[in-house]
């Protein structure tokens, strides 16, 4: 091989497509836009939704609903969850070093899935009534 026999695939290469280059080329004339109209003229397109005038649909559907930007800082842990940790005493702190909950959650919630075998003390960290229950039954305690 030589560095003047050096040349792209096939097919890797291929001329630009001009337009408006009289009729001969195919794309002469109206240049692959068909006639008149808005979308045949320099510069004339719309926005993403828009209808021509009609009231576009996103804003015929009436709005609904509600998120709040706090709730990206709660989360919850499951029974199951606190069964297997293998620890006696549970914080927040400590769901956030061993890696069950994200660094920036402000509240956690114990709630009530699965089940708890072992005693388990429970500080700064809220339960729901059947998961306060099923911890307390187990010989552990929330505070």
């Amino acid at each position: 091989m030589e560095l003047n026999s050096i040349k792209p695939a096939d097919g890797a290469k291929h001329a630009k497509r001009r337009v408006g280059r009289g009729i001969g080329s195919g794309l002469g004339k109206t240049a692959g836009r068909g006639h008149k109209g808005q979308k045949s003229r320099a510069g004339g397109y719309h926005k993403v939704g828009f209808e021509g005038g009609q009231m576009p649909l996103q804003r015929r559907l009436p709005k609904r609903g509600f998120k709040s930007h706090l709730l990206q800082y709660n989360d919850e842990i499951t029974l199951a969850q606190l069964d297997a940790l293998h620890v006696t005493e549970v914080d927040l702190l400590t769901l956030k070093q061993m890696g069950v909950v994200s660094e920036k959650i402000k509240v956690v919630k114990v709630i009530k899935t699965g089940e708890i075998t072992k005693a388990v003390k429970v500080t700064g960290i809220g339960a729901t009534a059947g998961a306060k229950a099923a911890i307390e039954a187990a010989g552990g305690s929330v505070a």
